[in-house]
């Protein structure tokens, strides 16, 4: 059975707030989600390697490997693309705590 569309944004949208408290679940979900297309996400390589590099920044143990394996998928524009967008993340979110 499928998943319907309102109910994927919503997986989405709760575990961006759940990121945005600095979950280290919730950026692994992410990336997963990203990674594979699931939970109502498209498949997006720069957004899943975000979400895995903030998941290894906050110390999930699984993110790193995560991230190293969509990197391989990567240019090296893209992987830098991820970088600053982790880096903007983290600065937004800082500002808001």
């Amino acid at each position: 059975m499928g998943i319907s569309s309102k109910s994927a944004q919503f997986l989405l949208d709760s575990r961006i707030a759940d990121a945005m408290q600095g979950q280290p679940e919730a950026l692994y979900d992410l990336g997963i989600c990203y990674q594979t297309g699931t939970a109502g996400a498209v498949v997006d390589l720069i957004e899943a390697h975000k979400w895995f590099n903030l998941a290894a920044v906050a110390g999930f143990r699984d993110a790193a490997g995560a991230r190293a394996e969509v990197a391989e998928d990567m240019t090296a524009r893209e992987i830098a693309l991820a970088q600053r967008q982790a880096r903007d993340w983290l600065g937004m979110t800082r500002r808001a705590a």
